[in-house]
């Protein structure tokens, strides 16, 4: 199964567009989206596109495919005009040898990580920077923003296979960065 992960889209349709677009190309099982969806938060200026009705009609369109925690920005008003849960803290997804912790990062992250056992991954957006980085006990991956990237980084997403995670730039799909398991 081919996931696609992304953060951060904070309502820029101009960038949701690009991502799916990309993505489309390349072919995916399911979408994993983590958080800070619609709004683009105080301390963000808004993102080149903002339109989150926009962003909307693009999200429900892969609604089926669409598995989503919730980021920082997200509040009840915004469950009720998407047709996927997006409220969920974090979810568990299971590979052969150990435990994907996604989540947004704004609650457990790198410098807080919830209990993991050796060999798991905590996955998160947030700080709109991609990051791989082993701790003790895990592997930290952040697949960056797809719309407000910074520290020079691009807009940019994830893809994983079940064994390599590959962060993508959504301007042309080229891999600028990969972790295997």
């Amino acid at each position: 199964m081919k996931l696609l992960i992304a953060s951060d889209i904070h309502g820029s349709a101009l960038h949701c567009e690009k991502l799916f677009d990309t993505a489309e190309k390349e072919g995916f099982d399911r979408i994993l989206l983590l958080g800070d969806l619609l709004y683009h938060g105080p301390r963000n200026d808004l993102p080149e596109g903002y339109d989150p009705k926009k962003v909307i009609d693009i999200l429900n369109g892969y609604k089926d495919k669409i598995f989503c925690v919730r980021g920082n920005c997200e509040a009840e008003v915004d469950q009720m005009v998407l047709k996927f849960p997006v409220m969920a803290d974090y979810a568990l997804i299971p590979t052969d040898k150990n435990i994907i912790f996604a989540t947004h990062g704004h609650i457990y992250n790198e410098n807080t990580p919830p209990s993991l056992q050796d060999g798991d991954i905590l996955l998160n957006g947030h700080t709109h920077i991609p990051k791989c980085t082993r701790y003790g006990n895990f592997v930290y991956l952040n697949p960056g923003s797809v719309s407000i990237p910074k520290e020079d980084s691009p807009h940019s997403f994830m893809t994983f296979d079940g064994k390599t995670f590959l962060w993508k730039d959504i301007k042309d799909g080229r891999v600028y960065s990969e972790y295997e398991l």
